[in-house]
C-alpha cells in the first residue's frame, strides 16, 4: 500500500526543509467564488486547479490564476491529452488523498505512482508567492516560489509550465 500525507504531515515537510510559507485558517472553500470572499487577507496570486482525466485513464492536473478562462477543447488539442473531463471525486481521493475543492499541487505528493501530469500556467511565475489548499479546503499555504519548485524538484515531480493565453490564440 502507497503511504498518502495528510494537512500535518505537508506542514511537517514544508518546515522540515526550512521553507518560506504562511498558514491561514479560514472557512471550507470548495471554489473560486468563495475564496474571493477573503480577498485582501492573504496575498498573492490565488489559483484555480483542475483534476481532469481522459478516455484512456491518464490524468492530468491544471494550475492556473483564478481569473484564467478555462477551455478544456482547447488545452487538449494543444497538449495532445484527448478528449479530457472532469476527474470524479472517487479519483481525488484514490490518487491525490483530497477531496472535491481541496484540489492543489500539493495533492500530487500523494501520487506514488505518478500517474498524473501537471500543467501549471506561467502567468503564476510573474509572482514570488502561491497559494494553494494544503490538502485540505480550510486552510491556504503562502508558499515562496522557489521553495514550492524545489519541493517538487525534490519529490521529483515534474512541472510542465504552459502559457494558456497562448494555447487559446494558436487553436
Amino acid at each position: 500500500m502507497n503511504f498518502m500525507i495528510n494537512k500535518d504531515q505537508l506542514l511537517e515537510m514544508l518546515n522540515f526543509h526550512k521553507y518560506n510559507y504562511k498558514l491561514y485558517s479560514h472557512p471550507p472553500l470548495s471554489t473560486v467564488e468563495e475564496s474571493k470572499k477573503l480577498r485582501g487577507e492573504i496575498d498573492g496570486p490565488h489559483t484555480k486547479n483542475l483534476f481532469l482525466k481522459n478516455k484512456k485513464s491518464q490524468f492530468f492536473l491544471i494550475s492556473c490564476l483564478e481569473s484564467s478562462t478555462i477551455k478544456l477543447k482547447n488545452i487538449a488539442k494543444t497538449l495532445n491529452l484527448g478528449n479530457i473531463s472532469f476527474a470524479k471525486e472517487d479519483y481525488l481521493k484514490k490518487i491525490l488523498n483530497v477531496a472535491p475543492g481541496s484540489v492543489s499541487p500539493f495533492g500530487l505528493l500523494n501520487d506514488n505512482e505518478k500517474r498524473v501530469d501537471f500543467y501549471f500556467d506561467s502567468k503564476l511565475n510573474e509572482f514570488e508567492n502561491f497559494n494553494f489548499h494544503p490538502l485540505d479546503n480550510k486552510y491556504t499555504v503562502n508558499i515562496n516560489k522557489l521553495d514550492f519548485y524545489n519541493l517538487f524538484a525534490i519529490k521529483k515531480i515534474k512541472i510542465n509550465i504552459i502559457n494558456l493565453e497562448e494555447i487559446y490564440q494558436n487553436v
